[in-house]
């Protein structure tokens, strides 16, 4: 049975959602970046790399509010500062001048950042006997695992 976030500490709660306010930072800027990709993507593939960015940063942007409720959820306080979501996001900003082939790749290794990044909020939230934002993580992780697999299958021949 699944701990209300009530019954664990405030020192838990805490480590809990300064994983997810990584996740959150992450999340955000990904959003941004495929965002970005979406509105310069150009080449032969430019249909379906248009739509699949999009794809991706409509899911993303969803995202960010399901993580960020989650630690409003459990008390503690999300960060929605873009310039501190930059500073504290392992994925960086990106110009949108990249070749298509550059982009997916870019955006290829955000989603694998993610889906580490959401396994460590994973572990974090298992120690601590906090199983609603387990399952949030390890779902979230999945969604970016098969971003990366569809990006990169674009990169095949």
């Amino acid at each position: 049975m699944a701990q209300p976030a009530s019954d664990i500490s405030q020192s838990a709660r805490e480590a809990i959602a300064e994983a997810l306010n990584q996740a959150v930072a992450e999340t955000a800027v990904t959003t941004m970046l495929a965002q970005n990709f979406h509105w310069n993507v150009k080449g032969m593939s430019f249909g379906p790399l248009h739509d699949l960015f999009q794809t991706i940063y409509e899911d993303h942007f969803a995202a960010q509010d399901d993580l960020a409720e989650r630690i409003r959820a459990l008390d503690c306080h999300a960060e929605g500062r873009l310039a501190v979501m930059l500073d504290k996001s392992k994925v960086a900003e990106q110009d949108g001048h990249q070749a298509a082939t550059d982009m997916i790749r870019i955006l290829e290794q955000a989603q694998v950042q993610l889906a580490s990044t959401l396994s460590g909020v994973e572990h974090v939230a298992s120690d601590n006997g906090d199983t609603l934002t387990e399952d949030l993580a390890i779902e979230r992780g999945r969604v970016h695992e098969k971003f990366a697999w569809m990006l990169r299958a674009h990169l095949q021949d």
